[in-house]
């Protein structure tokens, strides 16, 4: 299941957030050829990238930063991009502009500590948006949490396109990180599932102000957790399923019609 968009209008252009999008393609991009380069990405990651064990040493602690503009390859950062547009527009509607990015650097940061807590030894470089974007999700669903979210979903050759409340995606994301952060081992690489589940956490806690702000409970009596603008609404997104042409040579009995 992929998140495409939501069906909650922006009162304001996020001009955050589109900076954002454009800074981590273009640090991408200037970086991307330092990737064929096996030298070149040890000393880029050596500079930028988060690695635990120097910040639990006391070193290159500027890399809580840094590393959350650096991005391992283009799904990554495509993935990343998506969710930051489907749900930064409408935190950075309700926080302003200003405040905003210093939750996103604030949630970023707070993603990368967890992370150096969950494995504190480890040598292997930390990069990526996610934490930061976790924190953006966190604070929606505290806000949005019965705004509609159209998901993707693919099943082989089957495409469809539906909408669900934002707490069930979300839900659904959360615990697909504490099931994987509880069956991993932070120290051999692979997906920062509880940089994921901190930046969420991170999100969602600082976020709970400006929400008791709108009237807590209140807020959500009063919009029903829906969004605070009228909704967006989109023509039918079913994509019909395509059956694959046979060829005489395939016209034969066979189980599954190949």
């Amino acid at each position: 299941m992929f998140p495409i968009r939501d069906h909650n209008p922006s009162g304001r252009t996020p001009y955050v957030t589109y900076a954002l999008i454009i800074a981590n393609i273009a640090i991408f991009v200037l970086t991307y050829f330092g990737y064929d380069n096996p030298r070149r990405l040890t000393a880029l990651y050596n500079a930028y990238a988060l690695l635990p064990a120097e910040v639990v040493a006391g070193y290159d602690w500027q890399t809580l930063l840094t590393s959350t503009f650096l991005h391992a390859g283009w799904m990554h950062l495509g993935g990343n991009m998506l969710f930051l547009w489907i749900f930064g527009d409408n935190m950075e509607d309700e926080m302003g502009h200003f405040i905003f990015l210093a939750f996103y650097v604030v949630c970023g940061i707070g993603a990368g500590l967890i992370h150096v807590a969950s494995a504190p030894t480890s040598l292997i470089p930390l990069v990526g948006a996610s934490g930061a974007i976790a924190g953006v999700m966190g604070g929606y669903l505290l806000l949005f949490p019965k705004a509609r979210v159209d998901i993707l979903l693919i099943l082989i050759v089957y495409f469809r396109v539906f909408s669900i409340p934002a707490f069930v995606m979300l839900g659904l994301w959360l615990g697909m990180q504490f099931l994987g952060g509880i069956g991993s081992n932070p120290q051999a690489g692979g997906v920062a599932y509880w940089a994921h589940a901190g930046g969420f956490g991170v999100g969602l806690v600082l976020t709970i102000p400006l929400w008791l702000r709108r009237g807590g409970r209140a807020y959500w009596d009063k919009t029903h957790g829906q969004p605070p603008h009228p909704e967006t609404s989109y023509s039918a997104s079913r994509i019909p399923r395509v059956q694959r042409k046979r060829s005489a040579g395939d016209r034969r009995n066979t189980p599954w019609g190949k």
